[in-house]
């Protein structure tokens, strides 16, 4: 299947992953995964064994260090940014840890007016450098477009609000629906300092980013409409200028696809779900579409993972504007994922989807 004249590679000033988020014409689907540096891998791991995920995102020489692995290691068409998506809350007064296998804590859960009055405003140059020294250094020693990002206002307000990760959200559903004036007061101060720290981080070297909204899929359609989606939309036509592409994602958001078609968003991330065929019916033509393999496919046979791989791909590369990747990150599992796995299944993405293109005649 492999073409003689393919180079799964790129050349410096070609690059699938932004060729895609715009919908142009590539020469193979671009391939990068969701936490795809990680303890998947056997050099993160001894890093961790030394420093805390906190202690990691604020030494720019480690997060160089993790954010280059998959490139070199995979092959993909992108890098990510290594870092958490609390790390901007810190900068706003916010007490807060990341504990292995827990997640974020917050000290003080924001419940009542004088807790959301406590959340100051963000100033990412003075509040977080080591973020944007980071992106610089990695703009300049990458191969391929460097991915910014920021956590979704919902997701942020739901760790602010219940203190930790949760299953049912109620205490964040019950300010949205109860004091709906608290609600979006909390929103316009997260949804400012998102844009700011995407913005802070697209001048710095970010050649796209991406809002990981991962909670948001625990709301119905009409809430998300009505307390979710105008903040959105602010975010993205504040970013609107800066011309780079824009990637919005949450897990579970099936049913939400048709209102994030409305954000403003650039690329719609789909997770395993929803078959992108649907996906796409729902979103329309105007958007790139990212996904959707299911994480846990990584864990299964070969012949099944690149059997359910290159449906997905049959299905992305009926329309311009798709871009492979998980419906999630990369799985934390006993014994881990295998980096020869992700590396094999890179490629074949590459060779598979090149000759779909040859065939359909939609080739750069």
């Amino acid at each position: 299947m492999t073409n003689p004249s393919f180079s799964s590679t790129p050349t410096d000033q070609y690059s699938r992953f932004l060729a895609a988020c715009r919908r142009e014409p590539v020469d193979a689907i671009p391939v990068w995964y969701m936490r795809q540096a990680g303890r998947y891998q056997p050099e993160y791991r001894k890093i961790r064994e030394k420093y805390s995920l906190l202690e990691i995102c604020r030494t720019p020489e480690l997060c160089v260090q993790i954010s280059q692995l998959p490139v070199t290691q995979l092959g993909v068409d992108a890098a990510i940014l290594f870092s958490d998506i609390m790390v901007p809350l810190s900068a706003m007064g916010v007490e807060l840890d990341i504990q292995e296998n827990v997640g974020p804590l917050i000290a003080h859960p924001l419940r009542s007016d004088a807790d959301v009055q406590t959340l100051h405003a963000f100033e990412t140059v003075e509040s977080l450098p080591y973020v944007l020294d980071s992106i610089r250094q990695l703009k300049h020693s990458l191969s391929v477009p460097l991915i910014g990002f920021a956590g979704g206002p919902y997701t942020l307000a739901s760790y602010l609000i219940e203190g930790q990760a949760s299953r049912s959200y109620l205490h964040t559903k019950q300010m949205m629906w109860n004091r709906p004036d608290l609600w979006q007061t909390l929103m316009d101060k997260l949804g400012a300092a998102i844009s700011h720290f995407l913005r802070a981080q697209i001048q710095a070297g970010a050649a796209a980013v991406q809002i990981f909204d991962s909670w948001v899929g625990s709301l119905s359609p009409e809430d998300f409409q009505t307390y979710v989606l105008p903040t959105m939309k602010r975010v993205f036509h504040l970013l609107q200028d800066t011309g780079v592409p824009i990637i919005y994602f949450g897990v579970n958001t099936g049913d939400l696809l048709p209102a994030f078609a409305e954000s403003g968003a650039s690329v719609i991330g789909v997770d395993w779900r929803t078959p992108l065929q649907e996906a796409r019916r729902r979103i329309g033509p105007n958007q790139a579409i990212q996904g959707n393999l299911d994480p846990a496919m990584l864990l299964a046979p070969w012949s099944v993972l690149s059997s359910r791989a290159e449906d997905i791909v049959t299905q992305g590369v009926q329309q311009p504007g798709f871009i492979f990747n998980l419906g999630h990150g990369v799985v934390h599992h006993h014994p881990p994922v295998s980096v020869d796995v992700l590396r094999r299944l890179t490629q074949h993405i590459h060779e598979y989807s090149h000759q779909c293109l040859v065939e359909r005649g939609n080739l750069v």
